[in-house]
């Protein structure tokens, strides 16, 4: 089996890691000291030092016992204790996910949005599920556990961001398959926006979630990133949220506008999934989603598919909102569906239009009704919408 640390060549690991990191930012100018993000980041340090302490000492290679499968092989040496850092939207929970995921010591490390790996986990039953019926194997008794050992086996090191729970069928198998993956030895540092005890919250059958969060209370350590300062509202602050008309400017604004939200990144193409449907982001990041207006408003989506945006991601930016007539009515229809349920949910909306909002749908049916729309975009891009907290 391959050591799940590497050899790393470069600075001294000693002089790496997310408090080296956090210093190198800080002296270029791109961020100010902030006192509570300096007591995250040592904790984060600490993981990481540990972890470094790691390096050089391989897994033992299995014997022929094992390789036979009449024994166990031998796992590799237990990673430190993880961390679930929780707090509000814009204090910087990403950032230091990034200052610590980017040079930490493990071979096999793995960072995803919490959200893609409980599909990832889901499919996975689903497929072993159907290769043992396919080999005519009784059901297993608990299929959890081989797939949390095969993740184990894949990463050492799991950084989850956006730690939330939605789904019912994720909630019944999250306390066995992270009580297999920690007693595999594995870290976990995880970003959220709720507390532990908050995970949940109001879920069908929530009683038999319970487990799972006094199983992360034991097993990570809880620090809160709070603070008054909401850097991402600083960040909304700098743009306007509206911009028309149309054009390459506009383009190069969004763009700018995402990077800015995302802390720089080029973000990816995310999937989400909700009542069985697929529901496709063209570009995303954590917190922060992008899509062109035919992405979503051309595509037969409703408000379970715009609900579920708007519990992932705290800001969405939307390209090229066209002035729409009588034969973009189903458009203008799901457009305020969309504005409405983001609205709900205090999204922050960032968006590039052919005209302001008064003249974006004016004939066709549901023009009227449309003018609640356009206040609810006027009222979007007040100083007081942007400073309201996301309803997740």
């Amino acid at each position: 089996m391959e050591a799940h640390v590497p050899s790393i060549a470069g600075p001294s690991l000693k002089t790496r890691g997310p408090a080296a990191n956090l210093a190198a930012r800080r002296a270029a100018g791109e961020i100010h000291a902030d006192p509570v993000q300096e007591k995250v980041v040592q904790r984060l340090q600490s993981v990481y030092d540990q972890l470094a302490a790691l390096v050089g000492h391989p897994v033992p290679k299995p014997g022929l016992l094992a390789r036979l499968g009449l024994v166990s092989a031998p796992k590799p040496p237990a990673g430190p204790q993880g961390l679930y850092i929780w707090g509000p939207v814009g204090r910087g929970k990403s950032m230091l996910m990034d200052l610590f995921f980017h040079d930490a010591p493990v071979a096999q490390k793995r960072r995803v949005h919490f959200h893609e790996f409980m599909l990832e986990v889901q499919e996975r039953l689903h497929r072993r599920r159907e290769m043992l019926a396919a080999k005519g194997a009784p059901p297993e008794a608990d299929t959890i556990v081989p797939i949390a050992r095969e993740i184990a086996s894949e990463a050492r090191l799991l950084c989850f961001d956006e730690f939330q729970v939605t789904n019912i069928a994720d909630a019944m198998i999250l306390a066995r398959l992270f009580e297999t993956l920690f007693d595999e030895g594995i870290t976990v540092v995880a970003t959220s926006n709720r507390k532990p005890d908050d995970l949940y919250k109001d879920g069908l059958q929530r009683e038999r979630f319970v487990p799972f969060i006094d199983l992360v209370k034991q097993r990570l350590e809880i620090l809160e990133l709070g603070g008054d300062h909401d850097y991402r509202l600083d960040r909304l602050r700098n743009f306007d949220v509206y911009l028309t008309p149309l054009g390459a400017w506009a383009t190069a604004k969004l763009d700018e506008a995402f990077r800015a939200l995302s802390g720089g990144g080029d973000g990816e193409p995310r999937v989400l999934r909700t009542q069985g449907r697929d529901v496709e982001i063209p570009r995303a990041a954590p917190g922060v989603a992008m899509a062109h207006f035919l992405d979503w408003c051309a595509k037969p989506m409703g408000a379970a598919d715009f609900l579920c945006i708007a519990d992932h991601f705290h800001a969405v930016i939307v390209a090229d909102i066209p002035r729409m007539g009588p034969d973009s009515r189903d458009k203008a229809v799901r457009f305020v569906t969309m504005i409405d349920t983001f609205y709900e949910k205090k999204v922050k909306f960032i968006c590039s239009a052919a005209t302001a909002p008064s003249g974006l749908y004016v004939e066709g049916d549901g023009a009227f009704e449309f003018e609640r729309t356009v206040s609810r975009l006027m009222e979007m891009q007040s100083p007081e919408y942007l400073a309201l907290e996301h309803v997740a």
